[in-house]
Order: structure tokens, then sequence, then C-alpha cells
């Protein structure tokens, strides 16, 4: 299996997930493991899919364009 190596993490950051695996009767490398994989792979999708659909479900059906204008051309005293 691949291995991943994250540098730089703040002490702060590793204090919790030691914490959080303690609590769970895990170690920290398998702690690690879980979060991201159900960071990534939630509900068995990708994060890709999860992103897109959210985006989706995000995007708005109203068209702000003559709103954008009118405010601005009262800013500018039009």
């Amino acid at each position: 299996m691949p291995q991943l190596t994250v540098r730089n993490v703040p002490a702060q950051v590793i204090a919790a997930l030691k914490t959080q695996a303690a609590a769970r009767g895990r170690s920290a490398e398998a702690e690690h493991r879980d979060i991201l994989q159900r960071a990534l792979l939630a509900d068995g999708s990708d994060f890709g899919a999860r992103a897109a659909a959210m985006r989706q479900r995000l995007r708005s059906s109203v068209d702000s364009t003559d709103t954008i204008r009118e405010e601005r051309d009262r800013v500018r005293g039009r």
C-alpha cells in the first residue's frame, strides 16, 4: 500500500490527533487514515464528485446582472 508523508504539521494539530486517537483506542496513524478516508470518500463517493454535487446545489437560478448594473449606475450617479 502506498505511503503518505505530511510535513510541517503544527504541533497543536498533532496533539489533537493523538488525543482523538487515544480516545478511540487506536494509533495516531490509524486515526489519520480514518480522518482522510471519511473526509475524501464520504458516502462512497470521491471528493471531486461531492464537490461537483455541492456546486450544483449552491448554483443560483437568479441572474443578478441587472441588479449589479443598476447599483453601479446608482453609485456613479447616472
